[in-house]
């Protein structure tokens, strides 16, 4: 049998190993960590994972479909790859590489505000495809601006991120002095004289920075007050007030990413977004909170008939979409898998791990006899975690 993938790694943990030899120690735990002491992190995971399904061996079964209609659009596979910030710190050029497999794949990638690559650059790569997530401005006029940038290049769904209202305390990135750049200590030198490829890669592709937002810099500002322009120019705090006049401007989709209750969810419905993502950025902001696969249950089932509910934050393989989908979300997003594959296979990396994730879920299906994404629950025998 011909697999399509490279066998060396038939599974996410197999591409995270390989990623933590191959990037620096500083770039390795940005992705890979959570927030305090990483609870939520692990929350997400242990949650999800017992969250169980019910085989039907004796039905009779036609074969197994992937293909998800999301806003309109037909899509490959009910995943897609959610917006991660300082990708090409990860991994030299990642944004190009995902956009490209998601495009080849037929499955949507969302560009964060702040990763490394411009709003027109992916665009152009996805034919016009990607979606793009909005760090909310402080300002009118530029939020106007990147806003318009981004229905000039096409984009079909607008997500706007509310689980951001002040920066998660990440305590190994201060350890690291992380930035943009990353501050050169003697520590961090070592670590990029490690992983020779990588400062290689990083040589030829050229020194990252958030490609999106270069217009609105102060020209040859040092890169060292990149930390105190952020601060400055983008207000993370959403509220009704805010999302009126973005849904006013906007003609396509607006997503709201980061809902975790069912008060926010009923806001999203009242101000007329199109879909929710319940998530908690991955475990990065609030140690305390839930996992998202506990509200995801009583969110979908409650309002699902009234928006689109997707779910990001926890999932790394076929098993947990299959688990998501089956407890209510339409459809799901994956950033750290997608980022370890990258990381660990360079340019091969985003055609890898989507190739490798498709193969996981088409064999769920199968085995739970599932022939449609939309019959996942039908299979579900626990949703209490």
């Amino acid at each position: 049998m011909k697999w399509p993938y490279n066998t060396k790694y038939p599974s996410v943990d197999d591409l995270r190993t390989k990623a933590k030899k191959r990037i620096p120690k500083f770039a390795f735990e940005y992705l890979d960590g959570g927030c305090n002491e990483d609870v939520n992190l692990h929350r997400n995971r242990s949650d999800i994972q017992k969250i169980e399904l019910k085989p039907h061996y004796l039905s009779t079964h036609t074969g197994s479909d992937m293909k998800t209609e999301l806003f309109g659009i037909t899509y490959d596979a009910p995943f897609g790859i959610a917006p991660v910030g300082l990708q090409g710190l990860m991994w030299p050029n990642s944004p190009e590489i995902l956009a490209k497999a998601a495009l080849e794949h037929n499955i949507p990638f969302i560009l964060s505000t702040v990763s490394t690559s411009s709003i027109e650059r992916i665009s152009e790569i996805t034919e016009g495809n990607a979606w793009f997530q909005l760090y909310h401005p402080t300002e009118d006029r530029l939020r106007n601006d990147i806003i318009s940038r981004a229905a000039s290049a096409s984009c079909p769904v607008l997500v706007l991120l509310c689980d951001v209202p002040t920066f998660g305390f990440r305590p190994r990135d201060i350890r690291n002095g992380l930035a943009m750049p990353p501050k050169m200590s003697f520590r961090n030198i070592l670590q990029i004289l490690s992983t020779p490829n990588w400062a290689l890669q990083t040589l030829l592709q050229g020194q990252p920075n958030f490609e999106t937002l270069k217009p609105y810099m102060p020209k040859n500002m040092d890169l060292s007050a990149l930390g105190q322009f952020m601060n400055q120019t983008f207000s993370g705090r959403l509220n009704e007030e805010k999302i009126a006049p973005i849904r006013e401007m906007w003609k396509g989709k607006i997503v709201l990413k980061g809902v975790a209750s069912e008060e926010d969810t009923e806001k999203a419905i009242e101000l007329g977004l199109d879909g929710i993502i319940v998530s908690n950025h991955g475990g990065r902001q609030l140690d305390a909170g839930q996992s998202t696969i506990k509200p995801l249950y009583t969110i979908a089932e409650k309002y699902g008939s009234k928006i689109t509910v997707m779910m990001d934050s926890g999932i790394r393989s076929g098993p947990d979409i299959a688990r998501t989908m089956a407890c209510g979300a339409k459809f799901t997003f994956m950033g750290r898998s997608f980022m370890y594959g990258v990381s660990a296979l360079g340019k091969e990396g985003g055609d890898h791990t989507i190739s490798l994730i498709k193969t996981q879920l088409q064999q769920v299906m199968e085995q739970i006899c599932c022939e449609k994404v939309s019959g996942f629950p039908d299979h579900l025998i626990n949703s209490k975690v």
